[in-house]
C-alpha cells in the first residue's frame, strides 16, 4: 500500500523524556472575560489545605493530592497494570500480554506519539485480536532522530516494523503495515482462540468483497488527497449560471474535488449499508481487518475536511446523507481500544501536513472559518472557561470520554445505565460530575511530572527555543530546543496553581474557590516583569498538548482551558 513515513509530534513531557520546541514565541490569544460559575457535583469535598499558596507546595505534595482523588487513585493503579502488560489499551503501552505467561516473541516498533495511521491500524488489530506483543516507541523523522539501536535493526527507518524472534534464536524484521497485519492474523488463528479478521480463503464471495473494499479505500484516499492537498478548482452550483444549467441552483457551490470525494464516500456508505451493520462484514460481531484499514485514514479525513474545507461529516446533515458511515464511526467510538489511539482534530491538523503536505483552504468558507477557530481554540469557547458540556465540532460523549477505570472511580455510568462500560454513549452523564473527573485526570497528569513539564513550557520564554542542532519538518517539533532557565521557577509556580485548580473536589463552589485562589497566586507570586513571559510559556505548553498521547480530548480541553485562564490573568 502507498505509504507516508513521517508524522508530527506535539510532545509535552508527561509521558516521555524527549521534547520538542517551536522556534518563535506562541500566541497568547484566549478569552478576555471568564466566568467561573459551574453546576453541582456528587464528589466528596477536596481537602481545603491544598487551596492555599502554592509557592511552597512541592510537586510531590501535589502528586500525593492527585493520587488521593478518586480518578487519580484509579489512574495510579491502571498505570502499574499497563507497565506489567495487563492494563487497558493505551497509546504508549510497551507490553501487551493478554493473559500470556511468557514474554512475547514479537516486537512491534511504532511511532512514539501514536499518530501514524499505519501504526494505528496495526495496533487496532493487535488490541482486537489480543495478540501478546512487545512494543518499542520510535520517533518519526518529522519530529525527531531515530535511535541508532533501531536503525541497526531497521536500516530503512520505516514504521511500523515487526521483529520476529524464532524458537532457534533467529530474528527477522518485517515492514509495511498491510503485510504485518496479515502475518499477525495468520499466526494467531481462530482455532487457537483468536478472533477472525480476514474472510476464509474458501469463501470466494467474501474474499472478492474484501478486495473490492480495499480498492475502494485506495480510491477514497486518492480523492481525499486531491481535495485537501491540492488547490481546489472552480466551484459549480448556486448562484452561478453553470450550476443553474446543471440543475443545482439550490445546492451550495462545490468543486469537482469536493463532489468526487463526497461521491466516493457515498460508495463507502453503500458498502456499509449492504451489511446488517455496523461493520463491513456480517460474519463478525467485531471490526475486522478491512475496518481497521479504513478507520485510521477516515479519522484524519474528518479532521482535515472540517478544518480546511468547512465540511463536518459528523454533522446532522451528513448523518442523514451517510447514515451507515456514521453508524460505523459511532460503533468505533464506543470501543475503548479505538479511543485509546484516537486523536482530536487539533492534533491531526498539526500532524497531517508533515505526512502528506500542506492542506489548502477552500470548500464552504463560513463553516471553515468557524471550524478553524473552534479546532484551534480561538473561538472564545472551545478552550475557554467555563467550558460547555460538549464540543460544537467534536462530540465528546458518543463513547467513553475517559479510561473506564477513571469513569468507574468517578461513579459515572453510561447511557445504558451501567457503571463505566464501553459500547455505550455518555451524553446523559451529569455535566459537573463529568467535568470534575476530566479535570482530575488533567491535574493528575501535570502533577505526575510537574518539574519536567515546567522546564518544557519554559521554552516559550524570551531566552527559550534556542536550537543548538537542527529543526524538523513538523511545525511545532524541535527536540533539541532549550528552556529559558531563569524563567523555570516562575513557570513552576504558575503550573502549580493551575494544577491545584484542576484537582479541586467538592463541586462548583470548590472549583470556583480554586480558580480564585489560582488568580490570587498568579497576581501575587509572579512578578510583573515576568508575567508576560510566563504567560508565553503557558501558551507554548497549551499549543503542544497532544491527544491521545498526553490526555483524551475530554481531559485535554480542560487543561487547555485552565492554562488559558492563567494566561488571561498574567497577560
Amino acid at each position: 500500500m502507498a505509504r507516508m513515513h513521517v508524522a508530527w509530534r506535539l510532545l509535552v513531557p508527561f509521558l516521555a523524556a524527549e521534547v520538542n520546541s517551536f522556534s518563535s514565541r506562541p500566541s497568547l490569544s484566549s478569552s478576555k472575560a471568564i466566568s467561573y460559575s459551574m453546576g453541582s457535583s456528587s464528589f466528596t469535598n477536596f481537602p481545603t489545605s491544598l487551596a492555599m499558596s502554592t509557592t511552597t507546595d512541592s510537586w510531590e505534595t501535589l502528586q500525593s493530592a492527585a493520587s488521593n482523588t478518586p480518578v487519580g487513585s484509579s489512574l495510579d493503579e491502571e498505570s502499574a497494570s499497563r507497565t506489567a502488560g495487563t492494563g487497558a489499551a493505551f497509546v504508549q503501552n510497551k507490553l501487551r500480554l493478554f493473559g500470556a505467561d511468557e514474554k512475547p516473541k514479537l516486537t512491534l516498533y511504532r511511532d512514539h506519539a501514536g499518530w501514524c495511521p499505519y501504526c494505528q491500524k496495526t495496533m487496532l488489530l493487535i488490541e482486537e485480536k489480543r495478540i501478546p506483543i512487545n512494543i518499542e516507541l520510535v520517533p518519526m523523522r518529522s519530529y525527531g532522530d531515530k535511535p541508532e539501536s533501531f536503525l541497526r535493526i531497521v536500516p530503512s527507518g520505516l514504521l511500523p516494523a515487526l521483529l520476529v524472534e524464532t524458537s532457534d534464536g533467529r530474528k527477522q524484521v518485517v515492514t509495511e503495515s498491510q503485510v504485518i497485519m496479515e502475518l499477525l492474523d495468520s499466526w494467531h488463528p481462530v482455532e487457537d482462540g483468536f478472533k477472525q479478521m480476514m474472510p476464509s480463503e474458501e469463501d470466494s464471495a467474501s474474499m472478492q468483497r474484501y478486495r473490492q473494499l480495499s480498492n475502494l479505500e485506495r480510491e477514497l484516499f486518492s480523492w481525499w488527497c486531491t481535495l485537501i492537498f491540492r488547490p481546489e478548482g472552480p466551484s459549480f452550483g448556486s448562484p452561478g449560471m453553470l450550476g443553474k444549467l446543471m440543475g443545482k441552483s439550490s445546492e451550495p457551490a462545490m468543486s469537482g474535488a469536493m463532489s468526487g470525494f463526497l461521491e466516493c464516500l457515498e460508495k463507502v456508505d453503500n458498502a456499509l449499508a449492504s451489511t446488517k451493520g455496523p461493520w463491513f462484514f456480517d460474519w463478525a460481531e467485531h471490526p475486522t481487518m478491512i475496518d481497521f484499514i479504513y478507520v485510521s485514514h477516515v479519522e484524519r479525513m474528518l479532521a482535515s475536511a472540517a478544518f480546511w474545507k468547512g465540511l463536518d461529516l459528523r454533522s446532522d446533515k451528513y448523518q442523514q446523507q451517510f447514515p451507515a458511515l456514521n453508524a460505523w464511526l459511532d460503533a468505533f467510538e464506543k470501543r475503548e481500544c479505538y479511543l485509546a489511539f484516537k486523536s482530536d482534530y487539533y492534533t491531526h491538523v498539526k500532524d497531517i501536513p508533515p505526512q502528506y503536505g500542506p492542506g489548502y483552504d477552500g470548500g464552504f468558507e463560513d463553516e471553515r472559518i468557524s471550524f478553524q477557530k473552534n479546532i484551534s481554540g480561538k473561538d472564545g469557547k472551545s478552550w475557554t472557561l467555563p467550558l460547555s458540556f460538549d464540543d460544537d465540532v467534536q462530540p465528546l460523549y458518543r463513547g467513553p470520554p475517559l479510561p473506564l477505570c477513571a469513569l468507574k472511580a468517578a461513579g459515572i455510568s453510561g447511557d445504558n445505565g451501567e457503571l463505566a462500560s464501553e459500547g455505550t454513549s455518555y451524553e446523559k452523564a451529569e455535566p459537573e460530575q463529568m467535568a470534575e473527573a476530566c479535570r482530575q485526570m488533567a491535574g493528575w497528569k501535570i502533577a505526575s511530572n510537574g518539574s519536567a513539564v515546567a522546564k518544557f513550557a519554559a521554552r516559550g520564554g524570551p531566552e527559550g527555543s534556542r536550537n543548538p542542532r537542527k529543526g524538523f519538518g513538523a511545525e511545532l517539533a524541535d527536540p533539541y530546543a532549550m528552556s529559558d532557565e531563569k524563567l523555570i521557577p516562575s513557570v513552576e509556580t504558575a503550573l502549580k496553581s493551575v494544577c491545584v485548580a484542576l484537582l479541586a473536589q467538592g463541586g462548583p463552589s470548590a472549583h470556583d474557590a480554586a480558580l480564585n485562589e489560582m488568580k490570587d497566586n498568579l497576581q501575587t507570586q509572579i512578578s510583573k516583569d515576568q508575567a508576560r513571559d510566563v504567560a508565553s510559556s503557558l501558551a507554548y505548553l497549551r499549543d503542544r498538548i497532544g491527544v491521545p498521547r498526553d490526555l483524551p480530548l475530554a481531559s485535554a480541553r480542560q487543561l487547555r482551558a485552565h492554562l488559558n485562564a492563567a494566561i488571561d490573568v498574567l497577560h
